[in-house]
């Protein structure tokens, strides 16, 4: 569903992980566009210092709905408010997620399990809710920010791979089961290293908290990239210059990528200062971390 230039309204569009990184970056770009924003992540402090920012950016209109995505009676409400108020839903932008670092076997199973279940069982709730006001509209398109760790694995960071993975599995069998209505798109965005501050927000328990692997770009291109692929939609899309070169080594090299990836990991998407064990935001929303960039200052 391509963006039409002529709508004689604001789209609307919803946003998950709205309060922080590529999703409140994407927020601002879309409140520059004009169209009205739904922002929902699960702290209202933050969701509200991004509102301002949208407002300020030009948004026709901005709503601040706090709810976790794994709560599925919260997203149906934030989903029928929307529609209640503005008569429809537009586009759905999921980049809620969250991230731990460490060994399958040093994560706790609590931690372990809730990040793949934010991705995983997340964007099913997010699906379940969206697309049957799409079908009832006879259109709509759902972004999924997916990741580069989507197509490959690295070590320390197991439980963001095995999320990443399974968001692509689903977002996939998505395409599939909406082709009966030619008016629904459903597009996969795949970012690499983005300068986010998902990386010092995370639960770590490998000593140290991570950064964005290079090339590093900024949570603003990354958004420009699903702005893109909302005027254009396509099935996969890849946010990084070196993705289909790191996933060709992943496929057709795993011997070189597996002795290669650990080493190169460490020296150069880890940070130098020792920590200790925490569950960084998995758990709860950690307000005065979110921002759109992180520490990198990547453009």
């Amino acid at each position: 569903m391509p963006i039409p230039e002529d709508t004689g309204s604001p789209l609307t569009v919803l946003v998950t992980g709205g309060s922080s990184g590529i999703g409140r970056a994407t927020a601002v770009q879309l409140g520059a566009r004009g169209f009205r924003v739904v922002l929902v992540a699960r702290g209202r402090e933050a969701l509200e210092a991004a509102a301002d920012e949208v407002r300020v950016a030009g948004a026709a209109a901005v709503r601040v709905c706090p709810a976790d995505v794994l709560d599925e009676e919260a997203v149906a409400g934030v989903v029928a408010a929307t529609v209640a108020e503005f008569g429809r839903l537009d586009v759905v932008v999921h980049s809620a997620q969250v991230m731990a670092y460490g060994r399958i076997e040093d994560v706790p199973k609590d931690v372990y399990e809730r990040v793949v279940a934010t991705s995983l069982n997340g964007t099913a709730t997010v699906a379940r809710q969206v697309l049957p006001v799409f079908r009832r509209q006879h259109t709509g398109h759902l972004v999924v920010v997916n990741s580069l760790l989507g197509t490959v694995t690295t070590p320390l960071l197991g439980s963001y791979a095995v999320a990443k993975w399974g968001q692509l599995a689903l977002a996939r069998v998505l395409q599939q089961e909406t082709r009966d209505e030619p008016g629904i798109s459903v597009s996969i965005v795949q970012p690499g290293g983005v300068d986010t501050p998902i990386y010092v927000q995370a639960a770590t328990y490998a000593g140290v908290h991570g950064s964005p692997p290079p090339p590093v770009y900024s949570a603003e291109r990354a958004a420009r990239r699903i702005l893109s692929t909302m005027d254009r939609p396509r099935r996969v899309v890849q946010a990084g210059v070196f993705n289909p070169l790191i996933t060709a080594g992943f496929r057709l090299l795993p011997g070189v990528y597996d002795v290669l990836v650990e080493p190169l990991l460490r020296r150069l998407a880890m940070a130098d200062e020792p920590v200790g064990p925490t569950e960084g935001n998995v758990f709860r929303s950690n307000p005065a971390g979110n921002a759109v960039d992180g520490r990198s200052g990547a453009r």
